[in-house]
């Protein structure tokens, strides 16, 4: 069958070896998030309005002295609407509502930093390679066995976006190889995996340069790719792959601006390489206003070895030219200042980057667990602090804000939403709480 045509259902059906490395033998834990059985737990409502009953919202904050102790919830009734919140009542007993048992609900989580054309899920489990140290090693191993993955790429595309959805996620920003090996099939495999998903996902994509501009004479392919629907361009360590900082971001950003398009490059470098490819991009996006808001700085190590006087000059640039910072959360001995960068306002999102494949051997698909993550690296571990830090899965968007007024659901805001099994925002980071389903632009699709 060729891997163009394969559907998701024959896919599943057809490969005798699809999940038997990620759930019988591996010991990875999913729990009900098996794609095996994803397609007996998704129910695509057809319903363009329909009202939530018994759904729990956070109303507030309770206090002790002055101190944020608990948060206040109540059970209302959710009317949705052509994609959109209608409006938000107290409860309703009404027998046509779908029952939410008390469930509480919040923003949909968003994976900013992700690659959904490279993984192993859906094959055997395989562990990163001992052999594979650095960026140039993986990229040789990546020559080797990208034709293969190719193959049956769109449908465990598919099987991933399944796996973030079972987890909450309803919209992800994608990485994309763009390089001489699959040339601009890997872009075009995904954009079949997201087409046949567009109805329950939204996505983003970055045309990314995994083996160098330069490194493997990538620059043509990424002008054209510039042209095929992506949103973001992107860029790969400037120094230590392609060997010249300045001619690989002026590739970029002129990339970016002929063809109207944001930036968002991958930057592991920690030494004085990365700093100076930190600074040179900041004068650039200053150079072009049309670039502040649109520029990310993927992993962005360098900041975790900076001195604290230096850190807090290169955070208020960051913040002063409107570029964004995606982390994964690293912890061991990259611990990336994220408490800073908030102190001066620099735009922060988070990502699982590779799930289990060649680069990572871990991954579960939660955006909620990252944010757990930040909270036990930063000491986050009051009852306010925990509420906060929920931003990092829902791109900035939390119930409460800091006085514990309410600020979300509210009416004409788009039905983006999960109903998870936690008292609380604060709980559901603590104990990365379970997803019982997910609204996607008012239609139910886990």
């Amino acid at each position: 069958m060729a891997a163009d045509n394969i559907s998701r259902k024959a896919f599943i059906k057809n490969s005798s070896i699809l999940f038997a490395g990620l759930t019988a033998g591996s010991g990875m834990a999913f729990g009900n998030s098996s794609a095996s059985n994803m397609e007996d737990k998704i129910h695509a409502s057809s319903k363009k309005q329909y009202t939530l009953k018994n759904v729990r919202l956070e109303t507030g904050f309770k206090y002790e002295e002055g101190e944020v102790t608990g948060t206040k919830t109540e059970l209302f009734s959710v009317e949705i609407a052509d994609g959109k919140i209608k409006n938000v009542a107290p409860n309703t007993n009404a027998s046509g509502a779908i029952d939410a048992k008390g469930l509480l609900l919040l923003p949909a989580f968003r994976e900013m930093h992700i690659h959904l054309d490279k993984t192993y899920y859906g094959l055997p489990w395989k562990a990163h390679l001992k052999k594979n140290k650095s960026v140039k090693d993986m990229i040789a191993f990546e020559q080797q066995v990208i034709p293969d993955l190719l193959k049956t790429s769109t449908a465990r595309s598919e099987l991933l976006i399944e796996l973030l959805q079972s987890k909450g996620t309803s919209f992800a920003r994608s990485h994309v190889n763009i390089e001489p090996t699959s040339k601009l099939d890997s872009l075009k495999h995904l954009q079949k995996a997201i087409e046949h998903k567009k109805d329950s996902f939204g996505a983003e994509l970055v045309a990314f340069p995994q083996h160098g501009i330069y490194y493997t004479q990538s620059a043509d392919l990424m002008k054209e790719a510039a042209t095929m629907g992506v949103d973001f361009i992107g860029g790969l360590d400037p120094y230590s792959i392609d060997g010249n900082i300045e001619k690989s971001m002026d590739f970029v950003v002129q990339l970016a601006l002929d063809n109207k398009k944001g930036i968002d490059i991958h930057l592991h470098e920690s030494g004085e390489s990365g700093l100076k490819t930190v600074e040179y991009l900041i004068d650039k996006v200053n150079e072009n206003p049309a670039l502040k808001g649109k520029t990310y700085i993927s992993h962005c190590f360098v900041l975790a070895k900076l001195d604290s006087k230096k850190l807090d000059e290169v955070a208020e640039k960051l913040a002063a030219a409107k570029i964004g910072i995606n982390s994964t959360i690293p912890f061991g001995s990259t611990i990336m200042p994220i408490p800073t960068l908030y102190k001066y306002g620099v735009e922060v999102h988070a990502g699982n980057d590779c799930i289990v494949d060649h680069w990572n051997t871990f991954g579960t698909g939660s955006i909620l667990q990252k944010a757990n993550t930040a909270a036990q690296l930063y000491g986050y571990r009051t009852e306010f602090d925990l509420s906060r830090i929920l931003k990092l899965a829902t791109n900035n968007i939390l119930p409460l804000d800091d006085n514990g007024m309410m600020q979300w659901p509210k009416a004409g805001d788009n039905a983006d939403c999960v109903l998870i099994d936690a008292s609380c925002s604060a709980e559901a980071v603590s104990r990365v709480s379970p997803v019982i389903s997910l609204i996607h632009n008012g239609t139910i699709v886990y």
